[in-house]
């Protein structure tokens, strides 16, 4: 099982290293062929100009040799020094570019070649040549090459049996184009053996460099994997519940910060885990609690262990509990719309002072019961807004509710609205023990309570400033907090005025 899954964990490596390295490869087989194409065709493109400037000289020289001995044709019937020297010159040229150059009269018959020269019998012109002697140039090439130089890479006309590097270059005399010079040479002669070389030097160097870049593949492939072999690993240990597991964190690259991302994840993970477990306790002990004291009150008065006259009492208690479990029910299915983006707002224009003030009268008793004293009532102006009224009416409750439980006796709390051309304000601060400054951005969490060691009222199941905070923006608004341990809290927030 162990060694299953550590070759499932390696596949990700290998297909990495199997890639780069195809495109290495790739790479190398495109720069290569690239560079053949490019360099044959620059080679061609030289050594069609070597033979266009050879043939040119030997145009040039036969044309002043013809005119030295005043000959204006090529058929050999007279003198033959001129085509002797003609066909030395040509010999020798050919010799030294390693092609093969010969002449044509203007009906492109060949008519004096280097074969036509033997070095003890001299020059013949009624000898025909065994390789030139079957050549015959098409009358369109011959045009062509009358009216100035002539270059291609064909088979010229059928001539050659292959595609051959040719130029052409016209033999004038007197203004009359007398013949022509043609100078070949197979492509695989000029650029082959050449390219042959290249190849070679060209992988011996590639192999060395492949080795290198490989070596540096696999260890860069190995390196870069190693951290999604490590989240895949948190993965599994994530499924099974344990969010201990961290991801081993190096560097400040892009997988650097998804390792760190995905560490944050884990932690936000673990306290949702731990807030729901919370969550899932405090429920549990909220339901029951209540439901256990109602079934209690109910059977004392049913079987007359509750006396009548003390009856009035204790259903007012069960009525009690039974708004309580209400409002618990009603903060889990509005938490529920919340999440699933279902919750609605329905505006409408109402006064948010006296929403203010009748949620206080719901808490006359407790107020009276712990002797609080409510500041800045007398002061509180009337301020219309435009904005859900029950949403608002649970937030001033929920906030009021809070400040009324965690205010200590004789202590005060102080409610304050006001309302600017773009917000309306309200505030509420209550004295008491304040709330540490590392817990003020925990309170809007769900689930979250703060330390029970300081409270005076643990009852609740952590709900309540999550749905105000949600609520409240759900408005475009804003909430905030503020405390100072030992004297007060205070949670502010603000609507826009609806134009």
């Amino acid at each position: 099982m162990g060694r299953i899954k550590k070759l499932k964990g390696t596949r990700l490596f290998r297909k990495y290293l199997f890639i780069i390295t195809s495109v290495i490869l790739m790479s190398v087989i495109l720069l290569c062929s690239s560079y053949l194409f490019l360099a044959s065709r620059h080679w061609n493109s030289e050594q069609m100009n070597t033979l266009q400037h050879n043939s040119d000289i030997i145009a040039q020289n036969s044309q002043q040799i013809l005119v030295r001995f005043n000959r204006t044709d090529m058929d050999g019937k007279t003198d033959t020094s001129p085509l002797v020297m003609i066909c030395n010159t040509m010999t020798i040229m050919s010799r030294a570019i390693e092609a093969d150059i010969f002449i044509t009269d203007v009906d492109g018959n060949v008519v004096v070649c280097q074969h036509m020269i033997d070095d003890n019998l001299g020059f013949s012109h009624k000898q025909r040549c065994p390789v030139h002697g079957r050549y015959h140039i098409d009358k369109e090439i011959i045009l062509a090459a009358q009216k100035g130089n002539y270059s291609d890479s064909s088979t010229l006309g059928g001539t050659f049996a292959s595609d051959q590097l040719t130029t052409a270059s016209p033999i004038s005399v007197n203004g009359e184009t007398v013949a022509i010079v043609f100078a070949t040479e197979p492509i695989k002669t000029s650029w082959y053996n050449y390219a042959e070389r290249v190849i070679e030097v060209f992988l011996s160097s590639a192999v060395l460099a492949l080795i290198v870049s490989f070596l540096t593949v696999y260890y860069l492939s190995y390196r870069l994997t190693r951290p999604l072999r490590q989240i895949s690993e948190a993965i599994r240990h994530y499924a099974e519940g344990d969010f201990s597991y961290k991801v081993k964190v190096k560097g400040n690259d892009d997988i650097a910060e998804l390792a760190e991302a995905f560490n944050s994840m884990a932690m936000s993970l673990s306290s949702q885990e731990s807030s729901r477990r919370s969550f899932v306790a405090n429920v549990s002990h909220e339901l029951k609690t209540p439901m256990t004291s109602i079934g209690g009150f109910i059977d004392g008065i049913l079987d007359g262990t509750i006396s009548k006259d003390r009856q009035d009492y204790y259903l007012r208690l069960v009525s009690d509990e039974v708004k309580r479990l209400s409002r618990l029910v009603t903060g889990m299915l509005n938490m529920s719309k919340i999440e699933a983006g279902e919750m609605q707002i329905n505006l409408k224009n109402f006064d948010i002072g006296e929403t203010i003030f009748k949620t206080l009268l719901n808490f006359e008793k407790k107020i009276n019961d712990k002797n609080i004293e409510i500041v800045g009532l007398d002061t509180m102006q009337s301020i219309t807004v435009n904005a859900d009224s029950d949403m608002i009416q649970q937030v001033v409750y929920n906030l009021i509710d809070n400040a009324v439980k965690f205010t200590p006796e004789n202590g005060y709390i102080f409610i304050k609205s006001y309302k600017d051309s773009e917000k309306t304000f309200v505030s509420i601060r209550n004295s008491g023990d304040g709330i540490e400054r590392d817990e003020l951005n925990k309170v809007f969490e769900r689930f979250y309570k703060v330390d029970r060691s300081r409270s005076y009222d643990v009852k609740g199941a952590g709900l309540g400033l999550f749905l105000v905070k949600s609520i409240i923006e759900l408005h475009g608004g804003e909430i905030r907090v503020d405390s100072k341990v030992g004297e007060y809290t205070e949670f502010a927030f603000w609507i826009p005025n609806q134009k």
